[in-house]
């Protein structure tokens, strides 16, 4: 499903669907679930996951700086604290609005 609006809107980023439903993401959430390799870790060819150790996340972590269009199927949020590896495409932006709040694990846990 393809957005046909997504404006930061207070706390939260809010997204019209192409369905005419609208998602609602917690800044906060959207950058837990960060899925870039920095974030969520890389997996080798064997299946081994590599990942940063987990650090805390300053307060500007989730301030949101601008929304980059990313082709036709993503969006890359520009964090106040300079992070903006993140490619979330539509179809995990979707996902991660319908998925059950979750406290704040990885991105790996939204499938």
């Amino acid at each position: 499903m393809r957005p046909l609006d997504i404006q930061p809107i207070g706390e939260e980023l809010a997204i019209k669907w192409e369905d005419g439903s609208e998602s609602f993401i917690a800044l906060s959430r959207l950058r837990r679930f960060c899925p870039c390799a920095g974030c969520k870790g890389e997996v080798d060819i064997m299946g081994n996951l590599y990942k940063n150790p987990e650090q805390p996340l300053s307060p500007g972590a989730f301030q949101l700086v601008g929304v980059e269009n990313v082709g036709g199927y993503a969006i890359q949020p520009v964090w106040r604290d300079g992070h903006s590896t993140g490619l979330y495409t539509f179809d995990y932006l979707h996902r991660l609005s319908a998925a059950p709040d979750a406290p704040s694990g990885p991105a790996s846990t939204i499938a």
